[in-house]
């Protein structure tokens, strides 16, 4: 390849065909390739190429501190979770066409947050947008835009992500104007975009931290209108089990 067809290729970002460029010369010369079939070959391969980047930066823009897949997680230590009923929702993949919430309710260390995340990472790698973030940072980061006048337009990033993991909901005290933040964002996805929640409490304790019963009532009512609520208050603890 001389360095002017090499450029052009750079031009056209076709860095597949570049680091290939041996290997299908070869191909031509040594199979029973017609010009379209080589050709397709060629498209074939970038295209493979750029959907596999696409899917990488995808994740990496995802912010997801772990990368767990539902293939590793420990059911045989998990005998109180409904196996069944999850990996039929997971296996359907209907939850992200049909813009459905999936909320995690239990105590800490069930697994609820690794679930949670193969459940997002799943979407990332069917071509959908996400994000990670957890229940504390998201709240700061809505308070924050208040100071420069910008919360419009955080909450229309995090309104915009197909998929949107907050993890570890409640524990934090929270003032009106940031339950209002919450509200608004929970409301502009509601139907519109795919939501998951992780939480150790219990819906009727969620008035602990937003601090508003009607709000509360009415946030609860958006949230699981259009849901898939995995119960793991029966779960035991997978830390405890990892323990020395």
């Amino acid at each position: 390849m001389n360095d002017e067809l090499r450029e052009k290729l750079k031009y056209l970002r076709l860095t597949g065909l570049i680091n290939q460029w041996e290997h299908i010369l070869e191909l031509a010369s040594q199979s029973n390739f017609s010009a379209v079939r080589l050709l397709e070959y060629v498209v074939e391969e970038e295209y493979k190429i750029k959907k596999e980047n696409s899917r990488k930066l995808r994740l990496s823009r995802a912010k997801i501190p772990e990368h767990l897949v539902m293939e590793t997680f420990p059911f045989h230590q998990q005998p109180n979770l409904n196996k069944k009923k999850l990996l039929t929702i997971y296996d359907a993949f209907d939850y992200m066409p049909k813009n459905q919430n999936l909320l995690w309710i239990g105590p800490t260390g069930t697994g609820k947050s690794a679930l949670a995340t193969a459940f997002l990472i799943q979407a990332i790698n069917q071509g959908y947008n996400g994000r990670f973030i957890l229940f504390p940072d998201l709240i700061e980061t809505l308070y924050q835009s208040i100071a420069d006048h910008s919360q419009d337009k955080v909450i229309k990033t995090f309104a915009s992500y197909d998929c949107l993991l907050i993890d570890e909901l409640g524990y934090i005290e929270m003032e009106t104007v940031q339950v209002g933040l919450f509200f608004t964002l929970l409301h502009k996805r509601h139907k519109r975009k795919c939501t998951l929640i992780t939480s150790n409490l219990g819906f009727q304790q969620w008035t602990s931290f937003l601090k508003n019963e009607q709000l509360t009532a009415a946030l609860i009512d958006r949230l699981t209108e259009n849901s898939h609520i995995i119960n793991m208050n029966k779960c035991a603890s997978l830390r405890a089990k990892l323990a020395p």
